[in-house]
């Protein structure tokens, strides 16, 4: 594939930093809202947003606003939300990644979501997932930060479109439904 000249090739790991998550026992978290919130899994993760419902006194692993987490282990592998809230501490099934260097956060989410089919397809185990190598070895084609911006916000346009599509679609099946 010929890339524009302004244009490079990188992996996920030239672009960012990877936090990989830390489980804790069931006695170092609760579902109070004391603390610091806990990212236990992909039950974390609705409609690309994150569903906080336990905290922690003991937070290790944090993740911050703004960055993207990515579902690493388990059935819901794979999934993606930016993270929505100040700070929370991740299970091992989560990823983060973090310290965006050139590259406009909302471009590389996208650029993950393009290539989740290829991502599930390098999961593997008794329990499906995926490591960090595999992750921080995603490459693909980065335009300068401008152009980043300009793609992330058409595809944003078009996510909306196709969101809007898929509800009328809905709401005239269920008026043939008996």
């Amino acid at each position: 594939m010929n890339l524009p000249s302004e244009w490079k090739k990188v992996k996920l790991g030239d672009v960012c930093a990877l936090l990989s998550g830390q489980d804790f026992a069931p006695e170092l978290y609760s579902d109070e809202t004391l603390g610091t919130p806990y990212i236990t899994g992909a039950s974390n993760f609705a409609n690309n947003h994150i569903v906080l419902n336990r905290w922690t006194n003991c937070p290790r692993c944090i993740a911050h606003r703004g960055e993207i987490l990515l579902v690493c282990k388990g059935s819901g592998f794979g999934t993606l939300a930016i993270a929505d809230f100040e700070s929370a501490h991740i299970a091992r099934q989560i990823m983060a990644l973090q310290n965006l260097k050139g590259v406009d956060r909302d471009f590389l989410f996208n650029v993950i979501a393009i290539n989740f089919l290829n991502i599930k397809q390098k999961g593997c185990g008794l329990i499906p997932g995926i490591d960090r190598k595999t992750v921080l070895n995603i490459s693909f084609a980065l335009p300068p930060l401008a152009e980043q911006k300009k793609i992330a916000e058409t595809l944003s346009v078009w996510d909306s479109a196709i969101e809007k599509m898929e509800k009328l679609i809905d709401e005239k099946e269920n008026l043939f439904k008996v």
